[in-house]
């Protein structure tokens, strides 16, 4: 009966402002005509890097996540905080960042929601092959001067996710799709293809207050 109801918003209240994402409250048109509170966790979208070598090998940062209380395995990935930062250009910089390397080829794996029954985000996962020693930029953040790397070859990575030892979703999401493609069971899209589920809300709102290019700077930060 209800199939084809539009979610219509009645309004929205903004109840939190933080550097890397924003929390709204939206009153939400139901089925059958009544009206109901949801509230959304506004991010800025992200991009992250399946790169992996000749012997079949992905690079994989060991960081520490403070939300989980745990240091992760996942793959070197960041934020589309960077107004007007295309997808691609981010992913580049980040391998570079985390995991000193630069690749010859990119393909697009996959594009993932992380959480959506309460947040926005969603997360480009890019394969990088052809792989070559960069180096590293100094970091100037505390967390990412704790991060560790490492090499894992895909077979091992996949047995690790089979064994709850890589819980990151996004690196599940991206070793699983790597491993399809490069075995010739799938294939990646055009590194440069459009990216609808990217989040813009919280990026538009940003620049629309002038805060840019580093969206995370809001006014109170220094």
């Amino acid at each position: 009966m209800f199939k084809n109801h539009e979610f219509s918003v009645v309004s929205s209240e903004y109840l939190v402002e933080s550097p890397i994402l924003g929390l709204r409250r939206d009153t939400v048109v139901m089925p059958g005509g009544t009206q109901a509170s949801r509230e959304v966790v506004e991010h800025f979208g992200a991009v992250a890097v399946a790169a992996v070598d000749e012997e079949g090998r992905v690079a994989m940062v060991r960081q520490y996540r403070h939300s989980v209380g745990q240091r992760l395995l996942e793959l070197p990935a960041g934020l589309l905080d960077i107004a007007g930062e295309d997808p691609l250009e981010a992913a580049q910089r980040e391998l570079v960042e985390e995991a000193g390397l630069a690749a010859a080829s990119w393909t697009v794996l996959t594009d993932v929601m992380n959480s959506p029954g309460y947040c926005d985000e969603a997360c480009r996962i890019f394969l990088a092959t052809g792989l070559r020693s960069v180096e590293r930029p100094e970091s100037e953040d505390d967390e990412e001067a704790d991060m560790s790397n490492q090499w894992v070859s895909l077979a091992e990575a996949r047995a690790q996710i089979l064994r709850s030892e890589i819980m990151n979703s996004i690196a599940v999401a991206g070793i699983f799709a790597a491993s399809e493609v490069l075995a010739g069971r799938g294939s990646g899209r055009p590194a440069d293809c459009p990216f609808p589920a990217r989040p813009m809300r919280l990026a538009q709102r940003r620049e629309a207050a002038g805060i840019a290019p580093d969206m995370k700077r809001l006014p109170s930060q220094p």
